[in-house]
């Protein structure tokens, strides 16, 4: 009675070690969630708090993807100029970029695959976190962390086969960063 105990035990924990591959959400869960969250990003407030319920929804149900987790945390961050009340503010974009650091954290090399918008996942999430780190008061020390993420994507060789409207994205992260050779 004690072994097959045992053995279920070691064989669930042999599966938990085993590294993710990269997870991809349903292309037409991901589409709503994506246009709200770039009419928020291009200055929409009324779509900030839809943007975050929607990934917020969207990472319950695959809670380890680290693009979910990524828009999850940019656009809990951008609630931070919904409210005036200062302890809400800092309350909102310090639970964003805990998520965004969490999402960099997570990626491994299967992240290198494409997940969505044809674009792979790694560079995904580190153009998210880039334009939020760079976004955010010079006060919570996230700028230069952000600059390092854009030169990252630049000097990455996977850059050329993604979407010309991901490189166009880079391109601006480049310039908001004050990088020059943004991609072309």
């Amino acid at each position: 009675m004690f072994k097959p105990l045992l053995l279920s035990a070691v064989l669930a924990a042999s599966v938990a070690m085993l590294p993710l591959p990269a997870m991809a959400v349903q292309e037409a869960a991901f589409q709503p969630a994506f246009t709200v969250f770039m009419q928020a990003s291009g200055g929409d407030t009324s779509a900030i708090d839809k943007a975050a319920d929607a990934f917020a929804a969207l990472l319950k149900t695959e809670p380890a993807n680290p693009v979910l987790l990524a828009y999850s945390g940019a656009a809990t961050s951008m609630k931070a100029s919904t409210t005036w009340l200062p302890w809400k503010k800092m309350a909102y974009a310090e639970d964003g970029l805990a998520q965004l650091d969490k999402a960099l954290a997570m990626l491994t090399p299967a992240h290198a695959a494409v997940v969505q918008n044809g674009t792979p996942g790694n560079l995904e999430v580190k153009l998210v976190a880039a334009n939020t780190f760079l976004a955010v008061p010079s006060f919570m020390n996230r700028h230069e962390r952000g600059v390092k993420l854009v030169k990252d994507l630049l000097a990455s060789p996977a850059l050329a086969s993604t979407p010309k409207t991901f490189q166009d994205a880079v391109d601006t992260a480049a310039t908001h960063a004050k990088l020059k050779g943004a991609a072309q």
